[in-house]
C-alpha cells in the first residue's frame, strides 16, 4: 500500500507527462496542455477513470501489466520508466528481460582497460563479461581462455578456487549471499534460473546454501589470495555499477 506522499508523487509525475504529450493528429486550439486523460487512457488501453484516479492521488491498484502501457503511452525513457514503477511500488517486467548484450558496455570496459590492478566487469548473471590482463593473471583459473567464466561456477565447481581462496567456505557463502541480492530483480527469469539450476545440481554446497536464504548487500572489504606463483596476496575489493546499465557492476581489486 502506497503513502499519501508517494501516491501524491505518482499522480504529479504522470499528469506532467500527460501534459508534455501533443495530440495526433495535432488539434487546434485546447484549454488543457498536452493529452486529455481520456486520449491517453485510450492510448495506454486503461481506463478514463483509473488514470483520473492515479493523477487524483487515490487509492487504486496498478498492475505491471497496466504501468507498462501507461510508461508506452507517455513515451517514457528507461530512467522515467523505472522511475514510474518504484513510485508505483512495483517490479518492472520488463526490467527482468534486458536485452542480452554479447559484448561488455562500453563504459565498462573502458574503465576495467584503464586500471592497471586487477579488474573485471560482471553482468546479470555473474558471467565475466571483460577483465583486464592483472585480472587474468590473478584469475587464471577463472578468467583464461576455455573456461566457463561464470563467477559462481568458478566459485561452487572449479577446484582450483579452493587453492586461490583462503577460508574458501566463508567466502563462498559471502558472495552467494551477495548474488541472491541481484538475484531478486531477475527470479522470473528463465535465463537465470537455469543458471541456479545446473549449479544446485552440480554443487550440493551450493543447494545447501541457496536453501538457507541469506541476503547480503555487496561490500567492498580485504580479499585475499594465495597464487601459484605469487604467493599470497591482498587487495582492498570496491564495487561499482555503470549508470547507462545498472544491471552490470565493476570489481576492481587495489593491493592492500
Amino acid at each position: 500500500m502506497l503513502d499519501d506522499e508517494q501516491r501524491k508523487l505518482l499522480g504529479e509525475f504522470v499528469r506532467a507527462h500527460r501534459e508534455r504529450l501533443l495530440p495526433e493528429p495535432p488539434a487546434g486550439r485546447r484549454r488543457t496542455p498536452g493529452l486529455r486523460r481520456e486520449e491517453l487512457a485510450a492510448r495506454a488501453g486503461i481506463s478514463a477513470t483509473w488514470c483520473a484516479w492515479i493523477e487524483q492521488a487515490r487509492e487504486v491498484q496498478a498492475s505491471p501489466q497496466a504501468l507498462g502501457r501507461l510508461a508506452t503511452a507517455l513515451n517514457l525513457t528507461r530512467a522515467e520508466r523505472a522511475y514510474l514503477f518504484q513510485l508505483a511500488g512495483r517490479r518492472d517486467p520488463e526490467a527482468e528481460a534486458h536485452e542480452d548484450i554479447e559484448d561488455a558496455p562500453a563504459s565498462l570496459r573502458a574503465v576495467v582497460d584503464a586500471l592497471s590492478h586487477p579488474a573485471y566487469g560482471l553482468d546479470r548473471f555473474w558471467n565475466a563479461c571483460c577483465w583486464n590482463l592483472a585480472a587474468a593473471e590473478l584469475f587464471e583459473g577463472w578468467l583464461s581462455d576455455g573456461c566457463q567464466r561464470n563467477l559462481l561456477r568458478f566459485i561452487f565447481l572449479d577446484p582450483g578456487s579452493k587453492a586461490l581462496i583462503p577460508a574458501w567456505e566463508e567466502r563462498a557463502r559471502r558472495v552467494l549471499a551477495e548474488f541472491r541480492a541481484d538475484y531478486s530483480h531477475s527470479f522470473n527469469d528463465p535465463q537465470m534460473n537455469a543458471v541456479l539450476d545446473v549449479l544446485r545440481r552440480e554443487s550440493p554446497l551450493f543447494a545447501k546454501i541457496w536453501k538457507e536464504q541469506v541476503v547480503l548487500d555487496r561490500e567492498g572489504g580485504v580479499r585475499a589470495f594465495i597464487h601459484p606463483a605469487r604467493g599470497a596476496l591482498r587487495f582492498e575489493q570496491y564495487t561499482f555499477r555503470p549508470t547507462d546499465r545498472p544491471d552490470y557492476k565493476l570489481v576492481m581489486l587495489v593491493p592492500a
